[in-house]
């Protein structure tokens, strides 16, 4: 009877991300650093993504080129109106 032990690793295994769309995200699926139009889909990837901690709010502001004010306000957009409040055309209705 052969007993073998359980695989140990050093490696943490990276936080799994469930995105506003119900799927997985990985540092892969979220915008690329160059994108330009922030639709409220991609705005939710992010906030996600560093709230499950895949990346921090610093990686997540120098890689977007956004100030912490912004990112902070994205969060307060989700929290309080859902996917919904990250609609530019929709600001005015949530204010």
């Amino acid at each position: 009877m052969s007993t073998s032990s359980p695989k140990v690793t050093t490696e943490q295994e990276p936080p799994r991300v469930i995105g506003p769309d119900g799927k997985l995200l990985t540092l892969d699926d979220l915008p690329p650093p160059e994108t330009k139009r922030w639709v409220a889909r991609r705005k939710a990837e992010v906030v996600a993504a560093v709230r499950a901690q895949l990346l921090t709010l610093e990686e997540a502001c120098k890689r977007y080129n956004l100030s912490t004010e912004e990112f902070v306000g994205w969060e307060a957009a989700i929290d309080k109106h859902g996917l919904g409040g990250l609609r530019v055309t929709r600001i005015q209705d949530f204010r």
